[in-house]
């Protein structure tokens, strides 16, 4: 069994930054691509970010190259550098892991993280 834990949401004002992070741990022999999606009221859930296990990234044509995402390989870790936040950026924030366990890969979402962005 794998569990994800996310950190790092929260409220702030325009302009300023965040930086989350999604953790898995128990039975990994390694991890596959690693994304970042957000859920705003009323709206879809759309991807925000990913990373392939070799370091391709890719991004929502709508962030403007305000979102940076990482992974730290080592600690099954994926992160989410958020500058110049937006009210529009307000949404919960969820990770997407791909996990290779001994049985094969396995999907696995985070709880979600509260992102607010508000004046």
């Amino acid at each position: 069994q794998v569990q994800l834990v996310e950190s790092g949401g929260g409220l702030v004002h325009p302009g300023e930054s965040l930086r989350l992070s999604c953790a898995a741990s128990g039975s990994i022999v390694s991890t596959a691509t690693m994304a970042w999606h957000r859920q705003a009221p009323g709206k879809q859930r759309e991807l925000v970010a990913g990373v392939t296990g070799s370091g391709t990234t890719n991004y929502a044509n709508s962030l403007e190259g305000r979102f940076t995402i990482s992974r730290d390989n080592s600690k099954n870790t994926v992160y989410l550098q958020m500058n110049s936040l937006k009210p529009e950026d307000t949404a919960t924030y969820y990770c997407n892991l791909g996990i290779v366990e001994w049985s094969g890969v396995k999907n696995y979402w985070g709880q979600g993280t509260q992102v607010t962005v508000s004046s």
